[in-house]
C-alpha cells in the first residue's frame, strides 16, 4: 500500500509518501508545500491544491492519512489551518484517495509508543524506522512522515478501523 501522510498547515504543508508491505515501510518521497506570507488566503489555498494534485498524480497513493486539528491558543491561525485542511481533504477526495484521520496523540503513540512524546523523540523514531540518513526537514515534513507511519501501523487494525469509520 502507498500512503500519503499530510501535516496540514497554511504556510507549510508537510507531506510524505511511504510504501508499506507486511509491516515493513520504506520511504518513497517527502517534502513540504510552502505558500508565501502576505499573500491572499485564496491564493495560498490554490497553491496547496495545485501542489497536492501534482503529488497525488506523481505518486498515486492508495490512501491518505492526515492529522486532525488541534487548537492551541491562536484561534485565527487555527481557522486558516482548518481552511487549508479543507482544501487538502477535498483535493484527496476528488482524486479518489481514501482518507483517514489521526490525532497528534495517536500518531505519537503509534510511532514512539508514548502519546505525550516530544517532537525530537518522534523525529528520532521516524528517522530510525525508515533508516533515513538524516532527519526529515522541516519539522512539518517529519510530522507528515510520522502520520504516514501511524497509518501504516493502524490501518488494518481494529483500532484504526474504529477511529476511521468512513
Amino acid at each position: 500500500m502507498v500512503i500519503l501522510g499530510i501535516d496540514p498547515g497554511l504556510a507549510i504543508v508537510g507531506w510524505a509518501v511511504i510504501e508499506t508491505h507486511r509491516g515493513n515501510s520504506r520511504p518513497i518521497a517527502f517534502g513540504c508545500i510552502r505558500t508565501p506570507a502576505h499573500t491572499l488566503i485564496e491564493s495560498r489555498l490554490a497553491i496547496i491544491e495545485s501542489d497536492l494534485n501534482e503529488i497525488i498524480t506523481k505518486y498515486k497513493p492508495d490512501e491518505m492519512a492526515i492529522e486532525e486539528l488541534f487548537f492551541n491558543t491562536n484561534i485565527t491561525t487555527g481557522i486558516a489551518v482548518a481552511e487549508a485542511r479543507g482544501v487538502i481533504l477535498c483535493t484527496a477526495y476528488k482524486a479518489g484517495v481514501k482518507i483517514s484521520e489521526y490525532t497528534p496523540l495517536q500518531v505519537k503513540q503509534a510511532v514512539v509508543g508514548y502519546g505525550k512524546a516530544e517532537k525530537h523523540q518522534v523525529i528520532a523514531m521516524v528517522t530510525s524506522i525508515l533508516r533515513l540518513p538524516a532527519p526529515p526537514k522541516p519539522d512539518d515534513t517529519a510530522d507528515a512522515v510520522a502520520i504516514a507511519l501511524c497509518h501504516a501501523q493502524c490501518a488494518g487494525s481494529a483500532m484504526g478501523q474504529f477511529f476511521n469509520k468512513r
